[in-house]
């Protein structure tokens, strides 16, 4: 339930709390920060074009190509972000880290689709499970059901060239300690029928 600051309400919460009142005034939901894409919506499927393309792999049948992301209400202080994707389901429960992005300037406001598919200027590469620093998209093997792919946005006050390419995404997290601003998540879902 939330408390509006009414003199009844404060009396009756002064009373009920032993004359300790405590006010929750939600934020505006303007001001939280957010990842967005225009691609696909939280919690829903992502194309099989974003979907990941490696040669030999029967379960890569996609084009490799990068979502677009957005991005807004950025923390005060923030230098720079770095960006992972994640599959927590993959390699039977193990995981697959299928993105590891950073040192992304704070002057940046998204990526437009397939601006990451490569390596690049914009961001510093790190080092995903498959050894690649660039976007790798889902390879869901056909029956496993459907698959979460997080997307995590991470805010920091690190410049953007402080960090060297090649960091494993445990490697960058130990280096990010102490400086986060905060950070924002998206998910999209992909399988294959049998």
């Amino acid at each position: 339930m939330l408390f509006k600051r009414t003199s009844a309400v404060a009396g009756l919460l002064a009373l009920g709390l032993g004359g300790c009142a405590t006010y929750y005034e939600p934020p505006s939901m303007g001001e939280v920060f957010t990842l967005t894409s225009a691609a696909f919506k939280d919690g829903t499927m992502m194309d099989v074009k974003y979907t990941g393309n490696i040669q030999g792999n029967p379960n890569c049948r996609g084009q490799n190509i990068s979502p677009p992301f957005a991005w807004k209400n950025v923390p005060a202080g923030t230098k720079s972000f770095a960006l992972v994707m994640v599959d927590p389901e993959g390699r039977g429960g193990l995981g697959v880290e299928h993105w590891n992005a950073y040192g992304i300037p704070a002057s940046r406001s998204g990526f437009a689709e397939g601006e990451t598919s490569t390596l690049n200027d914009k961001y510093v590469g790190g080092k995903g499970t498959a050894g690649l620093g660039h976007y790798l998209g889902p390879c869901t093997p056909p029956g496993a059901g459907l698959h979460h792919y997080t997307f995590t946005l991470i805010a920091t006050d690190l410049e953007p060239n402080a960090l060297p390419a090649g960091l494993t995404r445990s490697e960058m997290f130990a280096k990010l300690a102490g400086h986060t601003k905060g950070s924002a998540g998206l998910v999209a879902l992909f399988g294959q029928a049998q």
